[in-house]
């Protein structure tokens, strides 16, 4: 089975769309891959960020990527920070990583744009962002567009030390999700659905109330002409939704328009709103199974991070023998 790794940052909300475009593909893929998930406290630190919120929402991530159906019996999940070899391989990338390399990278620029002074970590972690790779000798890496860079960097670190040290590290290849609905913000349906860039009223969190879930998908922003029919220019609102009961439901959207062919918005929409609540009761249910005892994702935490680190250790001490360092002994 290839190994995978893919990480998600803790902070913000998770909504329907992180659920839909990814969080859905981790639980279908533990039978079909060697999994590695990771909640990737560390890279959340590169910008100010409260510390009782960073544990809280560290935690309640884990709860809910439970609740979704991640198994510790075939995958592993595990908080970055808790295995500490994640920090350690960056160093020794970094001493062969270039500055001209991480200048270039886009993100960075993006998220330093008009900022007078940022942190280190924000202009280092990509390098950080391939130890979390290269540590587990991952073959794919699960990525979209915004993220094609970071891949090329890493690649081309892992090919400079190999070619520098002797085969050392997986050349990581990209793996392509499965090309998945846009799921857009019901209140902005030109937006993708976000947490932070799009409306509270128009985002869909996975723990929203049953009634809070009917409620925001009923007034989500429509058009004056009532046909049912995909058309993203002149009907995003429909569109929008079209997408995101296609996504639901795994049908097509030409599908959905015989079936709703003559019918009005508000059956729709009704039958939109009940789909998703369909859809996210069982991982609310367990969600709040798990919530009820919070040692128990502690626990399940501890299991991954212990399986995570006996694969990474090896790789570690692989390392430290290629560079040159003394034995420890």
């Amino acid at each position: 089975m290839a190994r995978i790794f893919s990480g998600i940052q803790p902070t913000g909300d998770k909504h329907i769309g992180n659920y839909l475009g990814a969080i859905r593909h981790w639980v279908a893929g533990q039978t079909e891959h060697d999994c590695l998930y990771s909640i990737v406290d560390l890279h959340s630190i590169t910008v100010p960020v409260e510390p009782a919120a960073l544990r809280e929402a560290t935690l309640s991530l884990a709860t809910l990527l439970f609740a979704a159906g991640l198994d510790p019996a075939k995958s592993t999940l595990f908080a970055q920070s808790h295995v500490s070899e994640h920090m350690e391989l960056a160093w020794y990338l970094n001493c062969t990583a270039t500055m001209g390399e991480l200048r270039r990278m886009t993100q960075f620029k993006d998220k330093s744009g008009g900022q007078e002074s940022v942190s280190v970590g924000l202009f280092d972690y990509p390098v950080l962002q391939a130890a979390d790779v290269l540590l587990y000798q991952a073959g794919l890496v699960p990525v979209g567009e915004d993220q094609r860079q970071h891949l090329e960097l890493m690649r081309d670190i892992a090919i400079r030390f190999n070619g520098r040290y002797g085969d050392t590290f997986v050349v990581p290849q990209a793996q392509i999700p499965p090309t998945g609905a846009r799921i857009v913000d019901l209140q902005e349906p030109t937006k993708k659905m976000s947490t932070t860039g799009g409306t509270e009223q128009g985002t869909l969190l996975l723990l929203d109330s049953p009634a809070r879930l009917r409620k925001k998908v009923m007034s989500a922003v429509t058009d004056s002409d009532g046909v049912v029919r995909a058309d993203p220019e002149n009907k995003p609102g429909i569109t929008g939704l079209l997408s995101l009961l296609s996504a639901i439901e795994d049908v097509p959207i030409a599908s959905l328009e015989e079936r709703y062919d003559g019918k009005g918005y508000g059956d729709f929409k009704r039958d939109v709103a009940e789909a998703v609540v369909a859809l996210v009761e069982p991982l609310q249910a367990r969600h709040a199974e798990l919530s009820s005892d919070p040692g128990e994702v502690v626990r399940l935490l501890k299991i991954g991070a212990d399986h995570a680190r006996s694969l990474a250790v090896p790789t570690v001490e692989l390392v430290r023998e290629r560079i040159g360092f003394a034995p420890r002994g």
